[in-house]
Order: C-alpha cells, then sequence, then structure tokens
C-alpha cells in the first residue's frame, strides 16, 4: 500500500456515517429532496436550536481556501424502486451520526407540520439503513467512510471505470463553475471534502495533501470531460425566493482505473463533492464502460 493511498485511507476512517433509506406517503405532494430538507430543518430548530446548529452548521474549520464550515448531513434523492416511491436518503455525518435521537425526532414533527404552501402533513412509511455497499437493511448502523471503500471491488484501483455525475456537479474555482471538470479538478475537490469532514489539521498540511492528490491525478490516464450543463433551482426559506445554482452532469472515463486515489472514490459516492452536497448535489457514480464494438 502506497504512503498516498494510506494517508487516504485513514482520513476516511475518521469519518462516521449513519445512512438511511425513509419511505414517504406525501400525497398529492410531489416532494423533492430540498423541499423535505427545508422542513426538516424547521422543526429541528424549533425542537433543538442546538442540534440545529450542530446539523447545519458542523464544525467551523480553517483550511487553505479559508474559513469553511462543514454541514454534518445529506438529503438526496433515493434510487427509483417501484415498490417505494417517493423515498429519500438520509445521511448523518461525524458527530451528528453519534447523536441523532432529536435530529430524527425532528421528521416526525416536519411530518405532522406537512409539505408545500397548504402544508400537507406526509408521512414516513418506513426507514431502512444502507451497509457500506449501499443494500438496505432493517436494523440500524453506524460505520465509517473506510468501510465503504474497502467494501469496493478488488480491482477498484485498476479497472477501467467511468465517473458518472447525473445530479449536477458544482465545483467552483474563484467563485466561477468549473463547466469543463477534469480529473483533477475531481480529485481535488473529492480530497478537500475528506479533508473538511475528517478533522482539517493546519493549512499547510491540508494543502499538501491536496497537492499529492493532484500531482498523482496528473499522472493517471483520463478522458476528456462528457456531458452538458445541468442547473438546479432551490427554494430558499431565508431568501423567500428561488436560487439558481449552476452546474454540470456528465462522466470521465479512467482507462486504467484510478491507481492509488481509489479511496476518494468513495468518498465521493457517499458524502459527495463541490457545493450543494447537503442537497445531493455531486454525487459520483461508478459505471464500467461497455466494452467497444466488436470487441
Amino acid at each position: 500500500m502506497g504512503g498516498l493511498e494510506k494517508t487516504l485511507l485513514e482520513r476516511l476512517e475518521r469519518i462516521e456515517l449513519a445512512p438511511r433509506r425513509m419511505l414517504l406517503d406525501t400525497g398529492e405532494v410531489r416532494a423533492t429532496a430540498p423541499m423535505l430538507r427545508g422542513v426538516w430543518g424547521r422543526a429541528l430548530r424549533e425542537l433543538d436550536a442546538g442540534a440545529y446548529e450542530l446539523a447545519f452548521e458542523g464544525r467551523r474549520t480553517v483550511g487553505v481556501s479559508g474559513a469553511e464550515k462543514s454541514p454534518l448531513y445529506i438529503v438526496r434523492p433515493a434510487p427509483a424502486d417501484p415498490e417505494f416511491a417517493p423515498a429519500v436518503e438520509w445521511t448523518l455525518i461525524g458527530a451528528a451520526a453519534r447523536s441523532d435521537g432529536v435530529l430524527t425526532r425532528a421528521w416526525d414533527v416536519a411530518a405532522r407540520t406537512g409539505l408545500g404552501p397548504g402544508r400537507k402533513p406526509f408521512a414516513i412509511r418506513q426507514v431502512l439503513w444502507l451497509d457500506p455497499r449501499g443494500d438496505a437493511i432493517p436494523q440500524p448502523l453506524r460505520w465509517s467512510l473506510r468501510a465503504a471503500a474497502e467494501a469496493m471491488p478488488a480491482d477498484i484501483a485498476t479497472a477501467e471505470i467511468a465517473l458518472e455525475f447525473g445530479a449536477p456537479l458544482r465545483i467552483l474555482r474563484r467563485g466561477k463553475l468549473v463547466d469543463r471538470p477534469t480529473f483533477i479538478d475531481i480529485a481535488v475537490a473529492a480530497t478537500r471534502r475528506v479533508a473538511l469532514l475528517s478533522g482539517a489539521e493546519e493549512p499547510e498540511h491540508e494543502r499538501e495533501l491536496v497537492h499529492a492528490v493532484a500531482n498523482a491525478a496528473a499522472r493517471i490516464p483520463a478522458g476528456g470531460w462528457k456531458g452538458r450543463r445541468a442547473d438546479f433551482v432551490r427554494w430558499s426559506g431565508a431568501q423567500r425566493r428561488e436560487v439558481d445554482m449552476r452546474g454540470v452532469s456528465g462522466e470521465i472515463r479512467l482507462p486504467e482505473g484510478p491507481g492509488e486515489l481509489w479511496p476518494l472514490l468513495a468518498a465521493g459516492s457517499w458524502v459527495h463533492i463541490g457545493k450543494g452536497t447537503v442537497f445531493g448535489l455531486g454525487q459520483l457514480e461508478l459505471a464500467h464502460p461497455p466494452a467497444p464494438a466488436g470487441g
């Protein structure tokens, strides 16, 4: 195991997750992940202001990009399931994962409060927990992000794969959207996300890790970005208006695999990368490209 690979796995070990899939009955309301996140957040703030601050503000750190906050949750759409729709996946991270009692109760309050302008109550029909492979199980489970990395195929470092972003990806550079991200951009964004959630050390240490990952990514053969613009609109309760969030959707292929950066793929899959991760943006999905015709 190389030094960089070991360092990344050690970082993932520090990030604890408690992900679950909530199967809902929202009646006539077409509920979105941002809408559900909003009603849950309001309910949590009224129920316990300290718990709200923990989940929505996280721990503040000073990294290479300056002061940052790291919300300790994600609310994202669940994969399509004809038996259980609609559904969302709700993941608690770090300290929130270890103290989720009041965070869970806030969903019950939100369900009674309701959705949409008419405040239509909704029901949580069932809650299933997700294991490191992404399989749904009935019993509560908490695990480190390293477990998700180690659950990946044994040949993940060298197998040809495609890094796919179906949900909008928002990587910003100097405040502007990177509309044709490279593998270096994706690897660096994943590293910064891991550094933030794992408890960023001194800025120079984070800078050294980002620099090492960028250099490693530059040596890995990668195809060009194939994608399109995928802008995202969400309702901001604080601003009482719709907010446009520019993004892109597409893929990059790695014909020889991600090499020693493979642990970052687990991070991108579970905690996402870029901006807007709390809404489910920037989720990385892995796919094995089809063999060429006649091959």
